[in-house]
């Protein structure tokens, strides 16, 4: 097509300018996942967990300088419910010391308390178990939002039959929200459907109930395994989760995503 430029009496014809390029999808914010072997519970799962799980500040800024925005993360509960803390397993596998189940120990007191002990394998050897409040603090520092996941071992003192007990566990849960609810944002869930019904009643019930709200989306078709999958198994499902516009997307191959993202969003 021509464009006629008229200059003075004397009309030139132009090339026009060229159609506007179509507009790129807002990129998502990503949420990074801490890869976990497939399998039940048992010890070929268990010896092959590298524990990459970002539970700590080194997992926090690892995700970060990937590019996410956030993190995953998973919270159980010690006995009794007297100190909310960020790990993954049910148990202390993987960490130093004698294995037992986190619901079954206590934080600070007795000679298997879960306080202190390290991570004995994988990417994040060294690193210890952190509080909740330890975790949000390093995620604040870090401007990270925060996706928290409580896992259906905390049954143990949220539903205890001691009155006591459950009303010290569900505050060691809402306590830390409640106190940096406006300082960062932060989301928290859980899978079991019990665990998952008394938190929005206790949430609402307290004016938290943005917490409940604007989760990522699940975008990875490809299982985690270890030694870690090929990610290019993931690229058609990316691509029709992209496709469909959601603002925020949950992966466990974080730096990958980010990479295969430039150039498809803006």
């Amino acid at each position: 097509m021509l464009a006629a430029l008229v200059v003075g009496t004397t009309a030139t014809l132009l090339p026009a300018a060229p159609a506007a390029a179509a507009a790129l999808p807002a990129c998502p914010l990503i949420f990074g996942h801490g890869g976990y072997p497939s399998g039940a519970n048992g010890s070929d799962t268990w010896n092959r967990d590298q524990v990459r799980q970002p539970n700590h500040p080194t997992g926090i800024q690892q995700q970060k300088n990937w590019g996410a925005a956030g993190v995953e993360a998973d919270l159980q509960l010690t006995r009794d419910g007297t100190k909310a803390v960020m790990w993954h397993n049910d148990s202390t596998w993987g960490l130093t010391g004698v294995k037992k189940p986190v619901n079954q120990i206590w934080w600070a007191t007795g000679d298997d308390k879960l306080q202190g002990r390290r991570i004995n394998r994988g990417v994040y050897v060294g690193e210890t178990v952190y509080t909740f409040r330890e975790w949000l603090s390093a995620m604040r520092s870090r401007n990270m939002i925060a996706l928290v996941e409580i896992k259906p071992a905390a049954k143990q003192s949220l539903f205890n039959g001691d009155a006591a007990i459950k009303s010290r566990a569900w505050s060691e849960i809402l306590g830390p929200i409640k106190e940096n609810y406006g300082a960062q944002e932060i989301m928290v869930y859980s899978h079991d459907s019990a665990i998952w019904a008394e938190l929005q009643s206790r949430v609402n019930a307290q004016g938290l109930s943005n917490v409940l709200r604007n989760r990522p989306v699940w975008t990875d078709s490809v299982e985690w395994e270890e030694p870690p999958p090929a990610w290019t198994g993931n690229t058609a499902k990316w691509q029709s989760v992209l496709d469909q516009g959601p603002k925020r997307v949950a992966t466990t191959f974080t730096d990958a995503y980010r990479k295969w993202l430039k150039g498809k969003c803006a």
